[in-house]
């Protein structure tokens, strides 16, 4: 068996400050997760057992052990970019304002793919799921079923 390439030797305040963390139970899941991977790499546990016992996979194990060794105890990430939002507020605008439009002929209610269709056909955006609708209308307080909010 070769030696492992990157070794975690906690110093003492560190040791304390992690287990605390576990203690604690404060953390998000991600934190507490590489927290274990360090503690477990510190008593010299092998990758093997490390992936046994977290369900991580070894590429994970080897960047927060590296991660560790670059620079210290920073179990925080860097802000996620994601994808940019579907709608800016001109789309927003169009969607709130259709959702408070009467429905189309024949229809009763919009329909959260019934809004989605119309968006594109109107232009406003290239494509847009239903589910996207549903999750906007939802963060604008409107309700398709309800008569109160208007729509």
């Amino acid at each position: 068996m070769r030696p492992a390439k990157y070794v975690v030797k906690l110093s003492s305040s560190e040791r304390e400050k992690l287990e605390s963390m576990l203690r604690k139970g404060k953390y998000n899941a991600r934190e507490l997760r590489r927290v274990r991977v360090l503690l477990l790499a510190d008593q010299q546990k092998q990758n093997k057992q490390i992936i046994e016992e977290t369900g991580m996979c070894s590429q994970s194990i080897v960047t927060i052990k590296k991660k560790y060794l670059d620079q210290g105890i920073n179990l925080k990430e860097k802000p996620r970019s994601g994808q940019p939002p579907k709608l800016d507020k001109r789309a927003e605008t169009y969607l709130m304002a259709l959702a408070c439009s009467p429905a189309p002929e024949g229809r009763d209610i919009w329909t959260m793919q019934l809004l989605a269709d119309k968006l594109v056909e109107m232009k406003v955006v290239e494509s847009i799921s239903d589910e996207t609708v549903r999750c906007q209308l939802k963060k604008m307080n409107l309700s398709l079923g309800s008569k109160s909010n208007g729509a």
